[in-house]
């Protein structure tokens, strides 16, 4: 509502937002109903109403309902009609007290509740009100605050957001996808890590067997080391030798590369190499024959499938008669 001020104000052309405010002391239900336009005329007016000795500034402000402290006048604008503000003098800390009406029959013990149990529950209300301001603030929640929203009982969180029960649980599903998404992040992470670090591992025992095949090399004799010679020459990498030494079915660890590498190697040097006898190279080489030549259909028929695709999205006078000739317009 709004009011205009006394004569001279009225000259001037002010007008003054009043806003309807309810007062009350911490631990009291004695509520007392007042307009202001700003934080500091309500302050002002506590102080008053309340009977609050001036020597106990500062007065703070904060909502009845869950202890926010309200200090800016922006926010104060924002807040509905008849928001109640507990006013604490000095030091005081805000202190959970029910005054709704209607709840007088309820017993003095009900309101000396326990503080965990109550911050718990006040917790789930401000991470609530986060959501209800803007729904995508849900990427910001942390893990626990997904969670204790997830837990709340469906008819308290639809009253809390106004929404109906079957909104809210699909919210709460909502929730707990991002939740599983986050918990199957994490394990990827972590995999990832430890992946990373058997690959240096591996890395690191390879390089030991090739100084140690360096050395042997050089001590043998000239029938050995033209064997060493001969392994030498071959193009696979160390990775792709340890697939084939350790892997059960190394033709579907390697990639098409490596898999045209290994087939097209000479069977001898490749035994020598993996110091398997020339049958057993020769198997395994056939495998990754078989299994290069099967990617290569699959890369085929893939590619039939996008060229059939192609045609089909083509409009219907197109494909009849992809060539008109211009219609001569007399």
């Amino acid at each position: 509502m709004e009011f205009r001020g006394g004569a001279g104000a009225s000259e001037l052309g002010e007008i003054r937002t009043l806003k309807p405010c309810l007062l009350l002391r911490n631990r009291s239900r004695d509520q007392h109903g007042v307009a202001a336009s700003c934080l500091e005329e309500l302050r002002s007016k506590a102080c008053d109403i309340l009977a609050i000795d001036k020597s106990l500034t500062p007065v703070t402000l904060v909502l009845a309902e869950d202890g926010t402290i309200v200090d800016d006048d922006d926010y104060f604008l924002c807040l509905p009609s008849n928001t109640k503000f507990v006013a604490l003098a000095n030091n005081e800390k805000w202190a959970y007290n029910n005054t709704d009406g209607g709840t007088a029959w309820v017993s003095q013990e009900s309101f000396d509740v326990d503080e965990t149990d109550s911050g718990a529950g006040l917790k789930w209300k401000n991470v609530a009100r986060q959501l209800k301001e803007d729904l995508s603030n849900i990427i910001l929640l942390s893990e626990e605050d997904l969670q204790m929203l997830i837990e709340v009982p469906c008819s308290d969180l639809a009253q809390e957001l106004c929404q109906s029960c079957a909104t809210v649980q699909g919210l709460q599903n909502t929730l707990q996808q991002v939740l599983d998404q986050r918990e199957e992040a994490r394990q990827s992470k972590q995999l990832l890590e430890l992946y990373l670090q058997a690959l240096e591992k591996e890395g690191n025992i390879l390089s030991k067997q090739e100084e140690s095949k360096a050395v042997v090399s050089e001590e043998v004799d000239a029938v050995d080391t033209g064997v060493g010679r001969e392994i030498s020459k071959t193009a696979l990498t160390s990775q792709v030798l340890t697939a084939l030494r350790e892997k059960p079915a190394p033709e579907l660890h390697l990639s098409s590369q490596d898999l045209e590498l290994v087939t097209k190697e000479d069977p001898k040097t490749l035994a020598v190499a993996l110091n398997w006898d020339v049958k057993k190279t020769e198997t395994v080489q056939q495998a990754c024959d078989q299994e290069l030549t099967l990617r290569l259909q699959q890369m085929q028929s893939l590619r039939s499938l996008r060229n059939i695709s192609a045609r089909k999205n083509l409009l219907p006078g197109e494909l009849q008669n992809p060539k008109r000739a211009k219609q001569d317009p007399t």
